[in-house]
């Protein structure tokens, strides 16, 4: 992933539109975190935490993973302002190596078309879990309109289900839930959540 670009990003991040996206997703997030007060939550990707912070209530732990230092301060403000006690940052980057850690549930939004090697960070995320653990993500539908080197221009449910049953998790499910309007790269789109076990 390109730290740069997310570092010079981080102080003005939490842009209007990206705290209403956040708001659709974490309301389509919630139902899926049910019956989870004694588990622990990975939000990898977490960026500023502007999802993970709003589901703090409905588990016992969680570890905000980021690969940009800046975006990680920023979101240690608002565990501090909040007087959030369950939640905590932790940088690095999967994708180049995998600290020890074992979460109960994996929550990855919009951060998979950021990385390359989907079938890679897969794996590593269905390793990280523990048995019977839930893998939430929240991505973008496939979208010809956009083209850019360095994001995927979304996925299709097929092949996401495709690359998680490879990966070894089961009662994969996947369904569209949004439509906004310059959502993605400036062009209009449609985000899914998708969520297996492992």
């Amino acid at each position: 992933m390109e730290n740069n670009v997310f570092e010079q990003m981080a102080k003005r991040y939490d842009t209007e539109d990206r705290i209403e996206i956040a708001k659709v997703i974490v309301k389509e997030v919630r139902p899926e975190l049910r019956n989870s007060e004694s588990k622990s939550l990975i939000d990898y990707g977490s960026g500023t935490g502007l999802i993970s912070l709003e589901l703090t209530d409905l588990v016992d732990s969680i570890l905000l993973v980021d690969s940009s230092k800046q975006m990680l301060k920023v979101a240690e403000v608002k565990i501090s302002h909040k007087g959030i006690t369950n939640s905590k940052v932790l940088f690095s980057d999967f994708t180049q190596e995998t600290p020890e850690l074992k979460a109960d549930i994996v929550l990855l939004s919009l951060v998979l078309l950021h990385i390359p090697d989907t079938n890679k960070i897969l794996q590593v995320l269905f390793n990280l879990l523990n048995h019977g653990g839930k893998l939430i993500i929240v991505e973008f539908d496939k979208n010809d309109k956009i083209s850019h080197p360095k994001v995927h221009n979304g996925f299709s449910h097929e092949e996401l289900k495709k690359g998680l049953s490879e990966v070894g998790f089961k009662s994969v499910e996947v369904k569209t839930f949004y439509h906004g309007n310059r959502i993605f790269m400036n062009q209009d789109a449609s985000m899914f959540i998708s969520s297996c076990i492992k």
